[in-house]
């Protein structure tokens, strides 16, 4: 049965680009070929790597690697569905190879795993006792003569073939479902997704509509006895995210009116079954980006967004002593600030969300063991695009703000003050890179020519617009010790939104005097 679960269970892991691969360990997997035909084969196929890093567990358990295909009979076509890791299941242990030995599989699923760093890169169909192997790659067949797995693998089979059918038919709803946006995750196909049943845990919460799906989970919207929420449901593989996203949220300071509200965390099922929940305030107008692709903003609007968005950042940022209400809060890097991360409220604030790959930094304490180059490549700044990274609390802090930059672009892109046409929405380097570019492309762009994304003459042509991408320009500068703190950026939007209604109320009174002199003039 796990192997099928996992059809359900593993459309998407939590991706970054790792260390080289250590020695082969017979323990467990530390590293496993990775691949997701929904992710890497479609619309967000930037975010796919060809490897993922296995998440930490108990002692006594281990990591594997897997691989899910589908065999055609008819045109003797092998379609590889899901490569990756995932936790502890004894049909596994000490395997070498990835080979699958089941022979009677009707819907021609086929689903091998093994024990080993990137061992799933090669894998084969051997079934047994009487058929001659189906070898999808060309590798040797492994072949294992104890009889008690062989029997172990027969007695799965039955109850493997009927959960295909049944998830076969839910892939085929939810593939015919129009899914909205919501939160940091990119929009994907949903593909299966078997319902957690709404009260099995301590909140009595009832999952009402799916909102998004992407590599880090499902997010719902959800009722909390009176309350809407927004419930973020990650499966086993992301486990890692989801400690990491409650260790940020629960930290001394972090209930602040620019940072998602966070309401509590709760763990359903057992097993390859569990699921992780992640519960937070719930915002009906999404994230800033699928904001932008449908509706423009308003001079006001615009100052709003950034300055609370900006503040936002900076609390994230900054260290806050102890006092009697609160303990000492470290300063925190995001390490995937985009517009995607970033949430509107009803009265067109920003919150800053998804802190599944958030740093701390303690006061004297190394960084750890982290990997430098992380996040969506769209949004790597140069330094992390040549992983040329000084592991350092101001290095990380500087890799957000030129994230910042990018996501200002992205407003004043879509700005009614520009004098001229307001053109379709533009994720940052779409003209320069296309809407899937490779890690080769960000670093051909972004390092090698320099390029940033265009600021229109337009945009220049109006004070307060000209000042705003001085502003965005500052944050995105190739030298990282050169760019924008996000305090400064915070400052610099509130000052500049409350000089142009300043000058908006002079303008309007100069214009008033003059009408009533003209008045006055006409019945001399």
């Amino acid at each position: 049965m796990s192997a099928v679960y996992l059809f359900a269970l593993l459309p998407c892991l939590t991706l970054g680009f790792l260390d080289p691969i250590s020695a082969h360990d017979v323990k467990g997997s530390q590293f496993c070929q990775f691949y997701n035909e929904t992710m890497c084969g479609g619309e967000f196929r930037e975010d796919c790597v060809e490897r993922e890093q296995c998440g930490p567990h108990d002692p006594d358990k281990r990591n594997h690697c897997y691989v899910l295909w589908q065999y055609d009979s008819i045109t003797h076509k092998s379609t590889i569905k899901l490569k990756g890791c995932f936790l502890d299941s004894k049909e596994c242990y000490d395997k070498q190879h990835c080979v699958e030995k089941n022979a009677d599989r009707k819907k021609q699923h086929f689903f091998c795993c093994c024990d080993g760093n990137m061992c799933n890169k090669n894998f084969s169909w051997d079934p047994q006792p009487t058929q001659p192997p189906h070898v999808v790659h060309e590798i040797e067949p492994v072949r294992n003569t104890e009889q008690e797995f062989v029997t172990l693998v027969l007695s799965i089979s039955i109850p493997m073939l009927a959960l295909v059918i049944t998830l076969s038919g839910i892939f085929y709803y939810y593939r015919r479902k129009k899914l909205g946006y919501f939160n940091e995750l990119p929009t994907m196909d949903p593909g299966p997704l078997p319902q957690p049943s709404p009260n099995l845990g301590n909140r009595p919460i009832q999952l009402l509509e799916i909102k998004a799906r992407g590599r880090f989970g499902a997010v719902w919207k959800a009722q909390l006895r009176n309350e809407v929420v927004a419930v973020k449901v990650f499966p086993i593989q992301d486990k890692q995210s989801w400690q990491t996203e409650q260790e940020i949220f629960k930290l001394a300071h972090m209930d602040h009116e620019d940072v998602l509200r966070f309401i509590g965390v709760e763990k359903r099922g057992d097993n390859l079954q569990a699921e992780f929940w992640l519960i937070t305030a719930y915002h009906e107008k999404g994230s800033l980006c699928d904001y932008l692709k449908a509706n423009v903003v308003s001079w006001p609007e615009m100052c709003r967004i950034a300055e609370s968005m900006a503040r936002g950042l900076m609390h994230l940022h900054e260290e806050i002593p102890a006092n009697k209400a609160d303990g000492y809060k470290p300063a925190v890097a995001h390490r995937d600030f985009k517009s995607k991360n970033v949430l509107l409220k009803a009265d067109m604030s920003a919150c800053i969300a998804d802190f599944g790959l958030a740093l701390i930094f303690h006061p004297g304490k190394p960084c750890g063991d982290t990997h430098g180059q992380v996040g969506t490549r769209r949004y790597m700044a140069p330094e992390v695009l040549e992983g040329a990274i000084n592991f350092t609390r101001d290095s990380f802090l500087r890799i957000d703000m030129y994230a910042c930059g990018l996501v200002l672009w992205e407003l004043a892109s879509r700005c009614t003050v520009q004098d001229g046409p307001i053109g379709e929405y533009r994720l940052p380097f779409e003209e320069e890179v296309g809407l899937h570019p490779t890690l080769e492309d960000m670093q051909d762009s972004v390092v090698h020519k320099k390029e940033r994304p265009l600021i229109l003459e337009t945009w220049r042509k109006h004070p307060g617009l000209l000042a705003f991408c001085d502003t965005m320009e500052e944050c995105w500068d190739h030298d990282a010790e050169a760019r924008l703190s996000a305090s400064c950026v915070m400052e610099r939007v509130a000052s500049l939104s409350r000089s142009m209604v300043l000058n908006s109320s002079t303008l309007i009174r100069v214009d008033n005097t003059n009408e009533t002199l003209g008045t006055k003039e006409s019945s001399m």
